[in-house]
C-alpha cells in the first residue's frame, strides 16, 4: 500500500506557474505508475497527466498539452507536475494517483490517491 500527500497548490494570476508536489510513502514507489488529475467545482474527476514507473513515458489531456510537464524522482518517492500559462478554466483541486502496472487515463483504474490541492487560477 502506498499513501500519497499532495502539496504546492495555491492561488495564482493567469499566465503564472505552479509546481504541485505528491509524496509517496513506502519503498515500492518505483513500480507504481502517477497520474495527475483533477477536479473543479460540479464537474467529474479528469485526466491531467500520468508517468511510468521509470519516468520514460508520459501521456497528457489535450487541454495541457504543452502547458504542463510530468516528472517523477524515485529517489526522493516524488512526482511532480509543473504548470505553466495557467488559465482560469484550470482552476480545480489536483490529486495525485498511483497504480501497478501500466500508466492510465482513466480515474477508475488507480488503485491510490491523495487527498488533493486546490488551485485556483484568477483572471
Amino acid at each position: 500500500q502506498v499513501q500519497l500527500v499532495e502539496s504546492g497548490g495555491g492561488l495564482v494570476q493567469a499566465g503564472g506557474s505552479l509546481r504541485l508536489s505528491c509524496a509517496a510513502s513506502g519503498r515500492t514507489f518505483n513500480t507504481y505508475a502517477m497520474g495527475w488529475f483533477r477536479q473543479a467545482p460540479g464537474k467529474e474527476r479528469e485526466f491531467v497527466a500520468t508517468i511510468s514507473q521509470g519516468g520514460v513515458r508520459t501521456l497528457y489531456a489535450d487541454s495541457v498539452k504543452g502547458r504542463f510537464t510530468i516528472s517523477r524522482d524515485n529517489a526522493k518517492n516524488t512526482v511532480y507536475l509543473q504548470m505553466n500559462s495557467l488559465k482560469p478554466e484550470d482552476t480545480a483541486v489536483y490529486y495525485c494517483a498511483a497504480r501497478r502496472g501500466l500508466t492510465h487515463t482513466v480515474v477508475a483504474e488507480y488503485d491510490y490517491w491523495g487527498q488533493g490541492t486546490q488551485v485556483t487560477v484568477s483572471e
